[in-house]
């Protein structure tokens, strides 16, 4: 395929971020055609939605999202994925990009058949960062129940006894510590950065008192918690001694709305933690839960209704304020916390079991800024150049935004990568 200027144009599309919209997108462009190359740095797709118990708008688990995108995947010869990869340079213009890619080795190889046999005998621990070092897990492990591919990984903190044990383990060859760094370049035509969000950093929030108070955890963790594949087994319990909370605290904007921290509203914070309070709900239904936020956001009729809904419960106190500090009760573990109710003017203090910061979200691309020509807003998400083509971004990447709106976003920008590759 060439320009009318006689340019080349590549026929592929590259997409960098294997989480559901990345998945999207890449799916997208396939399933009309054309070649995808699907770059994922963790070792399985998914991204952040694999973490969580329910997504909105259904309250739908995991499941419901990636069974099928990851059938869709299998069954599409167009779609090429690699995983424990980064993006390391993009070179050229639009239509005939070369990107440079590295793949770290996973020293296990397609021979796998996640029987678990390789974990049963390793001796070495890791945290394990897919619930947010809540817990650890073996060097060899599965990512989650959920990975794709459906491949074990063996951490290079391995040593060599367990190493040793760990290949004489494997029935199917599958363990490779032969495996090294790969770097290839590929001819794309289009790039579409699906690289998602991090949780904010909580203990960057001195008043807050994350990672000096136990009993202080962000949503994130909760969401874990929540999980039957959690480090919990999907009890939510209070981490200093495994109790049942009575009394659970939400802060809302824990992070966000703040000119030292992050500036804007990060649109899902509110929703999340109202899902929350239906999952503490369900598990503790005699449980008192107080929400502390400065305005709460349910952007569009059926979120308007799941909030309706929870201001029923006769258990769940909304307080229009801000927590402005803690303490802990060094006798029981609880936390102290003190807020100001804007609507009565009185100082609030209240001693809760748990307290949950609702953290904001920010960009991966703020943390990790991408090896290519892009632009990016002051808060570190990247800006769509439509005039200049080429590379765009789509869901978390671009803007905050939860799974429903992502998809739709990621729909969108396929069909701009498309665009790309046949507008001259």
């Amino acid at each position: 395929m060439t320009t009318d200027n006689s340019a080349p144009v590549s026929g592929s599309i590259m997409v960098v971020g294997g989480g559901i919209s990345g998945l999207t997108t890449a799916l997208e462009a396939a399933e009309v055609g054309y070649e995808v190359f699907l770059i994922e740095k963790e070792a399985s797709l998914g991204g952040r939605v694999s973490q969580l118990k329910h997504y909105f708008p259904k309250l739908c688990p995991p499941t419901c999202g990636l069974e099928i995108n990851y059938r869709r995947i299998k069954d599409n010869k167009n779609i090429k994925v690699f995983t424990m990869s980064e993006v390391q340079n993009v070179a050229g213009d639009p239509g005939d990009y070369t990107v440079t890619v590295k793949t770290a080795p996973r020293y296990v190889n397609e021979n796998c058949t996640a029987c678990g046999e390789c974990a049963s005998v390793c001796e070495t621990e890791i945290s394990n960062e897919f619930n947010f070092g809540m817990d650890r897990r073996k060097a060899a492990y599965l990512p989650h129940n959920l990975a794709f591919p459906m491949r074990y990984v063996i951490d290079p903190s391995m040593g060599t006894d367990d190493r040793d044990k760990v290949k004489e383990a494997c029935k199917y060859d599958a363990v490779d510590f032969d495996m090294e760094e790969k770097t290839i370049d590929l001819k794309v035509g289009a790039v579409v950065w699906t690289t998602g969000w991090q949780p904010y950093d909580a203990t960057r929030i001195d008043n807050l008192g994350f990672g000096r108070y136990q009993n202080i955890i962000t949503n994130m963790m909760l969401e874990r918690m929540a999980s039957l594949n959690g480090p919990t087994q999907g009890k939510m319990v209070r981490p200093s001694d495994d109790k049942a909370p009575a009394t659970i605290a939400f802060a809302q904007c824990a992070g966000s709305r703040d000119e030292n921290h992050l500036p804007y509203c990060s649109y899902i914070c509110c929703m999340a933690s109202l899902k929350h309070a239906t999952y503490l709900r369900e598990q503790y239904p005699d449980a008192k839960i107080y929400i502390y936020y400065i305005d709460l956001r349910a952007p569009g009729l059926k979120y308007e209704k799941f909030y309706a809904k929870l201001k029923e419960d006769e258990n769940i106190f909304f307080i229009k304020g801000k927590v402005a500090e803690v303490s802990e009760d060094e006798t029981t573990g609880n936390i102290n916390l003190v807020a100001e109710d804007t609507i009565t003017g009185d100082k609030i203090r209240h001693n809760v079991d748990l307290l949950v910061l609702a953290t904001g979200m920010q960009p991966t691309a703020a943390i990790d800024k991408p090896a290519a020509d892009l632009t990016y807003d002051a808060e570190g998400f990247i800006v769509n150049d439509f005039s200049k083509g080429g590379m765009f971004a789509a869901g978390c990447a671009n803007k905050p935004a939860d799974v429903v709106t992502s998809n739709q976003n990621a729909t969108g920008m396929a069909l701009k990568a498309i665009q790309t590759l046949v507008r001259r």
